[in-house]
C-alpha cells in the first residue's frame, strides 16, 4: 500500500484512501472513520439514485425534464443546456454542448422527489445508502454537491460500481458508456474537451488529456472528482476502484498529484 501512504504528503488536514479488487478485497490508508465533504462525487450517488429510480419505474431517462427539449438523461450527461450554477438560465439547446451543470443535477433531484412522493435525501437514503450499509453518509444540501461520507461508506459504494446489486450490470453498462457523443466541453480544472465523453452522471476518461486520473488509466475509467479533494475512479480494465478523500480543495496541485497518485496506484494494483 505504498501508494496510498503517498497522500499523506499532499497537506490535506485529514486524508484517505483506498483501493478495492474485483472480489471486494481493500486496502485502506489514512483516517477511515473520518467525515469528509464530497462536493461534486455527490453527483455520483446522485446518479445512482436516479438509475435504481428507473429500475423501479419511478423515473425514465426520456422523461422530459429541466429545459424545453431536455429529458433525464440530458441533465445526467451534462446535455439540457443548463448554465453551471443557476437553473434558471439556459445557454443552449438540450444535445448541443456538455455544459457541467451542478444546477441540472439540482433539477433532476426535484424531478425524482416529486415522481417518487418523498424528499430527494430520503430516497437517496432508502435506495442507495441504507442497501449498501453506508451508516454514516449523510445528504444535507445540494443533490449536487452537498453530501458526507466516510472512506468506509465510499468504499461500500466503489464496491457496488465494481459488482452491480443495487441496479443490472446492463444498467451499469450503459451509464459509464458515452452518451450524446460527439459533444464539446469544458471537464471544470481541465480545459477544452473535443469531445468531452461523459456517461449518465459518471464522467468518462476516454481519450482526454490532461485528465484527472492517471496516463495508466484505461480509457474506460470511470468515476467523479470534487473541489473540495476527493474523488473515486473505476478502472474495468485493471479490475479496482480506487477512493481518495481529502480535505485539501482542488488547484494546481492536485492536477499534478492525483495523476501520479493515479499511475502509482495501477503499478501497484493493476492487474
Amino acid at each position: 500500500m505504498a501508494a496510498l501512504e503517498t497522500v499523506a504528503n499532499w497537506g490535506a488536514p485529514h486524508a484517505a484512501a483506498a483501493v478495492v479488487d474485483a472480489g471486494g478485497a481493500v486496502d485502506w490508508f489514512g483516517e477511515v472513520e473520518h467525515p469528509f465533504a464530497l462536493t461534486s462525487v455527490t453527483k455520483l450517488l446522485t446518479c445512482y439514485a436516479v438509475l435504481v429510480g428507473c429500475e423501479e419505474h419511478t423515473v425514465a431517462l426520456d422523461d422530459p425534464a429541466g429545459p424545453a427539449g431536455s429529458t433525464v438523461a440530458h441533465l445526467l450527461a451534462h446535455a439540457s443546456g443548463l448554465s453551471p450554477n443557476d437553473r434558471a438560465r439556459v445557454l443552449t439547446a438540450p444535445g448541443v454542448r456538455r455544459l457541467y451543470s451542478s444546477a441540472g443535477f439540482e433539477v433532476l433531484a426535484d424531478h425524482l422527489e416529486a415522481a417518487a412522493g418523498m424528499a430527494f435525501a430520503d430516497y437517496l437514503a432508502e435506495a442507495v445508502f441504507a442497501p449498501l450499509d453506508m451508516g454514516t453518509a449523510r445528504l444535507a444540501g445540494s443533490a449536487a454537491a452537498g453530501s458526507t461520507a466516510t472512506l468506509g461508506d465510499c468504499v461500500a459504494f466503489a464496491r457496488e460500481l465494481l459488482c452491480p446489486k443495487l441496479v443490472t450490470a446492463e444498467t451499469l453498462e450503459g451509464a459509464t458508456e458515452v452518451v450524446f457523443p460527439g459533444l464539446a466541453g469544458v471537464l471544470p480544472g481541465f480545459g477544452y474537451h473535443d469531445p468531452c465523453d461523459w456517461g449518465l452522471g459518471f464522467e468518462l476518461r476516454d481519450a482526454k488529456a490532461p485528465h484527472w486520473t492517471g496516463g495508466r488509466n484505461s480509457a474506460r475509467t470511470f468515476g467523479h472528482f470534487g473541489q473540495s479533494g476527493p474523488f473515486v475512479w473505476v478502472d474495468p480494465a485493471a479490475g479496482i476502484a480506487c477512493v481518495v478523500l481529502a480535505d485539501r480543495p482542488f488547484g494546481p496541485w492536485a492536477a499534478i498529484a492525483w495523476p501520479d497518485f493515479s499511475d502509482a496506484v495501477l503499478a501497484e494494483y493493476g492487474s
